[in-house]
């Protein structure tokens, strides 16, 4: 995928993951594609440790992978910030 497809599959992909968070209201649309982008990666790890594939193009499967990884980090980064 090049940087373009990156940036709306990430932004996709964080938004989705903020609106099943609640943290949709908080976030703009540059913290939508970082945190889909870092969700993907996230994703993609997590699934990789179990022995599958993780994103590996445009497709539903790799889009679930990236919200998953999405909602995982930020839950965890926004429960880190509030304990501070």
């Amino acid at each position: 995928m090049g940087i373009v497809s990156w940036i709306i599959f990430g932004g996709l992909a964080g938004w989705v993951a903020s609106k099943l968070t609640g943290h949709d209201a908080s976030m703009g649309i540059l913290a939508n594609v970082v945190v889909g982008i870092i969700g993907a990666l996230v994703g993609g790890f997590v699934m990789s440790l179990i022995g599958k594939s993780g994103v590996d193009g445009f497709n539903i499967y790799s889009f679930l992978v990236a919200v998953g990884g999405s909602v995982l980090f930020l839950r965890v980064f926004k429960g880190r910030c509030k304990k501070d």
